[in-house]
């Protein structure tokens, strides 16, 4: 007899419940806490967006096993402590999902800005609290990048905004000019500052155009990864005393392939 999700999911859960058992458990799975688990909980939700940026299915369904484990871990280190549990997180996303989506589920038809507004009252968020502190909470656990955008947006929808695209051309140019200043300076710390004003004004960029950062850069992960491995091929992975014009040539080289390839 075929087993069902429920019962998978069963066994997921008692295998975590015996990984956490105090007596027989695992001394690293024992030692975790919610704190210790977000590294994790970020590197296996970067892992899964990988996996289906590169369309392979036996990469997704172990990476989606992998941050399912998460979940299935933080349930159980907070049903120890009696505070809530997975059947509770399943309810409460079914209720969510139920909630924001009237026209599916026979509700009350209401717009989407009704149904966030209707949430934040239940969550008694005011609607006077700064726009400062609602970003701030917003983005918690959100990649600096995605954080970035997300402000970003933010801010220009209550009009901290320029009048068209040229200002922020313009912008981009006066940071990078300011980073170039504070690297020559050899200021450190004052540089990784204007590094990072220079990555936001890009991200408004990005806003500006339609674009998203994240995939962009991670398209860019991956072209280069592969331009990469053409020049170590080439070279039969001994790239040590190459001159940048030899490595370059073959660069460009593996950048006509990958474009004939792909044509």
């Amino acid at each position: 007899m075929a087993t069902s999700s429920s019962d998978a999911l069963q066994e997921l859960v008692q295998v975590v419940a015996q990984l956490r058992d105090p007596e027989e458990g695992c001394p690293w799975d024992l030692g975790q806490t919610h704190t210790s688990l977000v590294p994790y909980v970020l590197e296996e939700a970067h892992e899964v967006a990988d996996a289906i940026r590169h369309g392979n299915d036996a990469d997704l369904k172990e990476e989606l096993g992998d941050l399912l484990l998460q979940v299935v871990l933080h349930a159980q280190i907070a049903g120890e402590e009696k505070r809530f549990d997975l059947e509770a997180i399943v309810r409460t996303i079914s209720a969510k999902l139920v909630r924001r989506h009237p026209h599916v589920f026979g509700g009350e038809p209401r717009s989407w800005e009704q149904i966030k507004a209707e949430e934040n009252a239940e969550k008694r968020t005011s609607s006077s609290s700064p726009l400062s502190d609602q970003l701030a909470k917003k983005v918690r656990g959100l990649s600096a990048l995605a954080g970035a955008m997300t402000i970003s947006k933010k801010a220009a929808k209550a009009g901290f905004e320029w009048d068209d695209i040229s200002g922020v051309w313009d912008k981009v140019q006066e940071e990078l000019e300011e980073l170039k200043e504070a690297v020559i300076s050899g200021d450190k710390a004052h540089a990784q500052e204007e590094l990072g004003d220079v990555l936001f004004t890009l991200v408004n960029v990005a806003r500006w155009c339609d674009l998203e950062p994240e995939e962009g850069l991670a398209g860019t992960n991956r072209r280069f990864l592969d331009r990469f491995s053409r020049v170590e091929a080439a070279l039969n992975g001994d790239l040590q005393g190459r001159s940048i014009q030899e490595l370059e040539h073959l660069w460009q080289q593996a950048k006509k392939a990958i474009r004939s390839e792909q044509s």
